[in-house]
């Protein structure tokens, strides 16, 4: 999962739960034997979850600590806007890097490409591979080599509010023409606006350009495909949303106000995935008794040509220059166990990698496991290249020039291909 710019902070809030203090970066527990083979020393943690996941992956960490109290995990919570460069000005400076860090997919064959990361074939970190959904080992795959164990795999849904779509008399949208179609019925019934529109993060781009049958780059045959018809296409239905009304935005920000205007009822829409879930739920359309079931998911809504949304998800990495490498492989190996995936999709409801899992009883019941299952299982695979993660940024320009009125969509599907061909140098 991507989760676009989510959570972006100033500042890592640092929870150290170590019972040893060492500083962030590399452990100090040497091999990780104390001599006898039992696990030692200290394993540095980095944790990329938001606000409502925190405090469960904490919690598994210090589970983790229960079963190896000879190993000290020392947790920090880093701020998803703030991991990836955190994490490559600590590892290019070799000071500071986590043992083990939880990446998101695009970062995997970025970071390895970078030489940041241990290799993790033939290490305990990797535990039952046959059990990993075939698309969640994508991502962690580079130049022949696996570098992260997948923990959890995600995509965009439409989190919609029951009781406004039901008041302002419409279904659930199907299509992006549809919704725009049902938007000013949806105002002048309940006051809300049909839909926020996720301007600030080029994540929450990709459904409109997968939704007129386009894509960012053919990395197979190396050609740029996102300044094709079908990218000018995406550009001008952000704009159209936005420009009728039916579609609310922000150039900043958009994480923490689509999150609230969901919550608030101030939307009746929003494109979103698992991790806001728990998130979602917390807000007043949600938790009154009337509200309580009030939450629906359903596919993200389809373009002129077909309908889409980005495969995501989180993987636990190694560092290269750990100091603990035998503990930080133990370390990976627990929190993508199936036994610690359970547990996160009970508590949180995310999306388990481990085939197995969804054989358990408390997730076939889940309801959010079973809508989104299925939509992970029909989910577009990103490009799995170094620059992969690079190609947002493009976007991201491109959509506030066309939000805006600074650009038509024509020319920045144009500019964006430009910056494509200078980035990937051997692309058409």
């Amino acid at each position: 999962m991507r989760r676009g710019i989510r959570g972006a902070a100033a500042t890592a809030l640092v929870a150290g739960m170590a019972l040893a203090a060492t500083a962030c970066g590399g452990g100090n527990g040497g091999s990780g034997d104390d001599g006898s083979g039992e696990l030692s020393g200290t394993v540095t943690f980095w944790d990329t979850s938001n606000d409502a996941e925190k405090a469960t992956y904490r919690k598994l960490a210090e589970d983790f600590q229960k079963e190896h109290p000879k190993v000290h995990v020392q947790y920090v919570n880093v701020p998803f806007g703030d991991a990836n460069a955190k994490f490559k000005n600590a590892a290019g400076g070799n000071s500071g890097a986590p043992d083990v860090m939880r990446t998101e997919v695009a970062w995997t064959a970025d970071f390895a490409n970078l030489g940041y990361l241990a290799p993790l074939d033939h290490t305990p970190a990797l535990d039952r591979t046959d059990d990993y959904l075939p698309q969640a080992v994508g991502s962690t795959k580079f130049r022949g080599k696996t570098y992260a164990a997948p923990q959890v795999i995600d995509t965009l849904g439409l989190f919609y509010n029951k009781k406004l779509l039901k008041d302002a008399g419409v279904g659930v949208p199907k299509t992006f023409a549809e919704l725009a179609a049902d938007a000013k019925k949806i105002k002048a019934k309940t006051g809300a606006t049909a839909l926020y529109l996720r301007g600030d993060d080029p994540y929450w781009f990709l459904p409109y350009l997968y939704g007129e049958g386009g894509n960012m780059v053919d990395a197979r045959d190396k050609i740029v495909q996102i300044d094709d018809g079908a990218g000018v296409k995406a550009f001008r239905t952000i704009k159209e949303l936005v420009d009728s009304k039916a579609a609310v935005t922000d150039a900043t920000d958009g994480q923490e106000n689509q999150l609230k205007a969901l919550k608030d009822g101030t939307v009746a829409m929003a494109v979103d995935g698992p991790w806001d879930i728990e998130g979602a739920r917390a807000g007043k359309a949600f938790t009154s008794p009337a509200g309580k079931d009030n939450l629906g998911v359903a596919p993200v809504p389809a373009g002129s040509r077909a309908q889409g949304s980005p495969q995501g998800g989180w993987n636990l990495s190694v560092y290269a220059g750990s100091k603990n490498l035998r503990a930080s492989y133990a370390f990976v190996k627990y929190m993508s166990s199936a036994k610690v995936q359970q547990q996160t999709t009970e508590k949180l409801s995310l999306l388990p990698t481990r085939k197995s899992v969804y054989e358990a009883p408390a997730v076939k019941k889940n309801e959010m496991v079973r809508f989104f299952k299925p939509a992970v299982d029909g989910a577009v695979q990103r490009p799995w290249i170094a620059e992969g993660n690079s190609l947002f940024e493009p976007i991201k320009v491109q959509m506030n020039k066309v939000l805006t009125g600074s650009a038509t969509p024509e020319q920045a599907a144009r500019a964006t291909g430009d910056a494509y061909r200078k980035l990937l140098k051997d692309y058409k």
